[in-house]
C-alpha cells in the first residue's frame, strides 16, 4: 500500500500523534515517554499561550495500515517580527527508519508553509524557540532531561538528504553535583565586591513577581541570541504556573546590585528522570510512583534551564562574574540534596564565553543538537 499523509483533525488522531514517538522509540533504553497530558496541553491552542501569536498543523504518515511517522508545521508571528523575514518552522518530527517517510513528511510541512507565504523553514522546534529546540545528533547513550529533545540517530541524515543545511549547533553540558568549585573561582565567588552584590534565593511569597523579574532579565539579556523570541505576559504567567509544582527556591537565585535584580539562575529538578517507566500515564498508579520519586526518593538529576544577566551589567567586569557567583550560590544545597548530576544547556556552540564559564566549573559537553533550515 502506498504511503499516505493524514492531517490530524480529530481527538483520535491527536492521541495517535502524541503516542507515536514512544512507539518508534520502544527499543531505545534511554527513551522516556513524556506525560500524555503535558503533550496534549502543548499542542492545544486552548491551553498553550504560544497560539496567541502562532498557528500550527499536524500530520501523520500511514503505510500498510500502520502509522509510521508524524510532523508539525508552525508559523509564529512574533518570530517573524523579530527576524524580519517570513520564516516558518517544522517540529514534532519522528518516523521509522525509512527515507521516503521522512521526505514525504518534510515536504508536507514545507508545502503548507509555502502556501502561507513563508520563504524559509527552520526546525525542528517543538513548538517554539522557548520550548523544545533542535534535533539530538550526539548523546544517544543517556536519557534526555526535561524540555530537551531525544531523537533517533538516523533522522539527521534524512533531514540533510531532504535539502536542509545546519542553521545552528547547540550543546548541553553535564556536571557532577559533588564537583568541587575551583579554588580560584571560589575565592572570586565569595568576594564581597564592596557590598554591591547581594545573592538571595527565590521568595515563594512573591512568586509571581519573581517569575516576572526572571522573564524581564531573560527578554533583555537574551535579545541578541540566535532565534530569540520574547515571552508575552500570558506566556510568563503560564510558565510560572507550569514551574511552580517543581521549582525549588534553594536552586533558583538572584544577584542584586544596589537593590536591583541584575542576574538570575533557575535550576529545577529533572522531571524526566522521575517519569521513567510510567509510559506517559499517571493513571491508575503512575501518580503514586511519581509522587514517591519526587517527595521520598528525591530527584537525582537537575537542569539549569535559564540563566541571565541584565544587559547594562553584562559587559562590565562585575557582570561577567555574576554567573560564577550564581552557580556557587546553589552549590551548598546541591551537595546536601539527592541530586547527583546537573545539566546546563542548551548553549549555542559558538557562545565561547558561556562555554568557557561552564567548563571552568567542571561542566563537560555531553549532548549536541542541531537546528536545520531550508529555503522554500
Amino acid at each position: 500500500m502506498a504511503l499516505r499523509v493524514l492531517e490530524v483533525t480529530s481527538k483520535k488522531l491527536l492521541d495517535v500523534f502524541i503516542r507515536l514517538q514512544a512507539k518508534i522509540h520502544q527499543n531505545d533504553p534511554n527513551w522516556i515517554t513524556p506525560l500524555d497530558m503535558e503533550r496534549r496541553a502543548l499542542l492545544d491552542p486552548a491551553q498553550n499561550p504560544y497560539f496567541e501569536h502562532a498557528k500550527a498543523k499536524y500530520w501523520l504518515a500511514e503505510k500498510d495500515g500502520k502509522f509510521v511517522g508524524r510532523i508539525s508545521a508552525q508559523i509564529d508571528e512574533m518570530a517573524i517580527k523579530e527576524r524580519g523575514e517570513p520564516v516558518g518552522h517544522f517540529g514534532m518530527f519522528a518516523c521509522e527508519n525509512d527515507p521516503d517517510i521522512a521526505k514525504t513528511l518534510l515536504e508536507t510541512a514545507e508545502n503548507w508553509l509555502r502556501e502561507q507565504g513563508m520563504t524559509k523553514v527552520q526546525g525542528p522546534m517543538n513548538l517554539s524557540i522557548n520550548q523544545e529546540v533542535g534535533l539530538m545528533v550526539e548523546g544517544f547513550d543517556t536519557p534526555s532531561m526535561m524540555l530537551m529533545p531525544h531523537d533517533q540517530p538516523y533522522l539527521q541524515q534524512m533531514i540533510k538528504d531532504a535539502g536542509y543545511q545546519t542553521a545552528v549547533n547547540m550543546l548541553a553540558y553535564i556536571r557532577d553535583a559533588d564537583t568541587l568549585f575551583p579554588d580560584s573561582l571560589r575565592k572570586l565567588a565569595e568576594r564581597n565586591s564592596g557590598g554591591k552584590v547581594v545573592l538571595r534565593k527565590l521568595d515563594m511569597k512573591r512568586y509571581t513577581q519573581e517569575i516576572e523579574t526572571i522573564v524581564s532579565i531573560f527578554n533583555e539579556g537574551w535579545h541578541t541570541n540566535w532565534g530569540f523570541v520574547p515571552m508575552t505576559e500570558t506566556e510568563v504567567k503560564h510558565m510560572g504556573k507550569e514551574l511552580r509544582p517543581i521549582i525549588n527556591p534553594e536552586l533558583t537565585c538572584f544577584a542584586e546590585i544596589d537593590g536591583e535584580a541584575a542576574g538570575f539562575l533557575v535550576c529545577v529538578p529533572d522531571v524526566n528522570s522521575m517519569l521513567h517507566g510510567l509510559d506517559g500515564k499517571l493513571l491508575p498508579f503512575g501518580w503514586a510512583k511519581l509522587l514517591w520519586r519526587m517527595k521520598v526518593r528525591g530527584p537525582t538529576t537537575a537542569r539549569v534551564m535559564l540563566m541571565g544577566v541584565r544587559k547594562k551589567y553584562s559587559a562590565g567586569l562585575l557582570g561577567q562574574f555574576l554567573p560564577f557567583r550564581l552557580i556557587y550560590f546553589i552549590e551548598a544545597y546541591l551537595k546536601k540534596s539527592s541530586i547527583e548530576q546537573v545539566e546546563m544547556g542548551w548553549i549555542l556552540e559558538d557562545n565561547k564565553p558561556i562555554r568557557r564559564l561552564i567548563e571552568r566549573v567542571g561542566g563537560k559537553a555531553y549532548k549536541k543538537y542541531q537546528v536545520f533550515e531550508k529555503l522554500l
